[in-house]
């Protein structure tokens, strides 16, 4: 069994630090932004990473999308600058969509503006009244004419009025559908989302009989469904990569202060209760990393089929994440307190990680049911 990444994934870790050193100047600036940061944009737009989310067939890196090269970048990304993570995440969150159910024309339109940044990308899914139960949305996409009209609300819609386009999932009929909505639609209006405790770049969206044709649906009739687990199945686990780099600079911040803070004559490192925190917070850190690895490694061969893998990779390494800030702000003392130092903000991002992509309970649920489904099998 090999317990290291290969020299590729290693290579991508490498142009993670190069885009993470230029931005880290502004890092604290974009962080407390919830438009697009032009310097963050430019930054990353400059790589060859957005590379990774779209499939060769369109200029991407690889002939699939693969989950766990998105994961390592994550973990990279994350423990400089969340905006930088997020721009970078949302290229693939925001077009999966188009990877995996449009057409041709639809993939040779948007895939290369995803992969050069000039369209950013988003995917509609929540409401006011509808997280994570998604069949109770109220989007609904109806018959007008020789096309169709796209009616309702969608809320905390990540990448909300930067985005050039919108992966939509709406009811059609007793069905639901997926429909690819170009922000500048008439009908489409975005307004600001109340600002979060973490800043982030979302909008909430209104579709008032927003004109459609059938070359915006996203594959049939009736496969919205498939194409969010299709997207959930490859990024889920990006978030579990970002969580393992939130948690490394936490701990790394910790470690720091520990290691110089003098308190009865030895550092904080040597004190016993201290220590105990950063010995915790380093095997918690650690295991978490080969579970997300592990289920990466699934996931490159059958995203779907691995899904409750990556389940358990997002809600170990986000709620590992959480205990990690926790103590290092404890270890940290007043000084874990200070407003906007980065322990703080990295207190403030990782509280969401273990709420978006599937809060910690409803994975709970998914990943009891795959267990009693597997060895209900094996009996």
């Amino acid at each position: 069994m090999a317990f290291e990444l290969d020299a590729s994934y290693v290579e991508l870790q490498e142009e993670a630090r190069a885009v993470c050193e230029s931005v880290a100047p502004f890092a604290a600036e974009a962080d407390a932004m919830s438009t697009v940061h032009e310097g963050v944009f430019n930054a990353l737009a400059a790589t060859r990473l957005w590379e990774l989310v779209v499939p060769a067939s369109h200029g991407g890196r690889h002939e699939q999308v693969d989950p766990l090269a998105i994961a390592v970048v994550r973990e990279v990304l994350m423990g400089t600058s969340c905006h930088l993570d997020s721009l970078f995440a949302l290229q693939g969150i925001g077009s999966y969509a188009i990877t995996a159910g449009g057409s041709d024309a639809q993939k040779d339109v948007w895939l290369p503006k995803v992969l050069s940044g000039e369209a950013l990308a988003a995917l509609a899914l929540t409401e006011p009244e509808a997280g994570s139960d998604l069949k109770g949305i109220s989007t609904v996409l109806s018959p007008n004419g020789d096309g169709y009209r796209l009616s309702g609300e969608k809320a905390y819609i990540s990448n909300g009025g930067a985005a050039a386009f919108y992966s939509v999932l709406a009811r059609e009929d007793q069905e639901y559908t997926m429909v690819l909505v170009p922000a500048d639609s008439p009908g489409l209006t975005v307004t600001a989302t109340p600002e979060l405790a973490s800043p982030h770049v979302l909008g909430d969206l209104s579709f008032d009989a927003v004109p459609v044709d059938s070359e915006q649906r996203l594959g049939d009739q009736g496969r919205g469904f498939d194409l969010v687990l299709a997207t959930l199945a490859v990024f889920r686990l990006s978030v579990a990569g970002a969580a393992l780099g939130l948690a490394q600079a936490a701990l790394e911040e910790a470690v720091n202060h520990a290691a110089t803070r003098q308190q009865f004559g030895k550092p904080l490192a040597r004190q016993g209760a201290v220590a105990e925190m950063l010995a915790d917070s380093w095997a918690e850190l650690e295991a978490a990393r080969l579970l997300t690895y592990r289920a990466g490694e699934l996931a490159r061969g059958n995203p779907a089929a691995a899904l409750h893998h990556s389940s358990m990779a997002k809600l170990t390494a986000s709620e590992t994440a959480g205990r990690i800030v926790d103590r290092a702000v404890q270890v940290m003392g007043r000084w874990g307190l200070v407003r906007e130092s980065k322990i703080e903000r990295l207190t403030r991002q990782a509280r969401p990680m273990r709420i978006y992509e599937g809060a910690s309970q409803v994975l709970r649920l998914g990943i009891a049911r795959a267990l009693v489904d597997e060895l209900q099998r094996e009996a």
